[in-house]
């Protein structure tokens, strides 16, 4: 399995699921997680999500204190996306329009565990380019 494929489930309800998925596609509805820890498949709706998060590594670290003010080129605009449960991230995209239901952002920080989210707009309360 690629790392590329390593995903954080969150959803609207609070829960959060780590696994794989080969084939999660933005413009479907319904795309299938592997469970990391038993393999297990399962059919995950996107509109029960918060967010997806393609990770580096499962563990993260959670002494590390992220960087929201790195300039990154080649992302796109940056972005503050402030979400219903009260979590604020900071990061680029290129890919948001209030018609979509979803888009990517990238962290500001590169040294980030999280690769990219994808950011499902109903979970969200505000978003604005900074």
């Amino acid at each position: 399995m690629q790392d590329n494929n390593k995903i954080v489930l969150h959803f609207l309800n609070g829960g959060i699921t780590k696994g794989f998925t080969e084939d999660f596609f933005p413009n479907k509805n319904k795309f299938h997680l592997r469970d990391k820890d038993t393999g297990k498949v399962a059919e995950i709706d996107i509109l029960q999500l918060k967010g997806i998060f393609f990770v580096k590594n499962f563990d993260g670290n959670k002494e590390y204190k992220e960087k929201d003010n790195t300039e990154r080129i080649g992302l796109g605009k940056r972005i503050m996306i402030s979400f219903k449960d009260g979590e604020t991230i900071r990061g680029y995209t290129s890919g948001y329009s209030p018609e979509r239901s979803g888009f990517f952002a990238f962290p500001s920080d590169p040294q980030s565990n999280m690769e990219r989210v994808f950011v499902l707009k109903n979970a969200t309360a505000d978003i604005r380019f900074i």
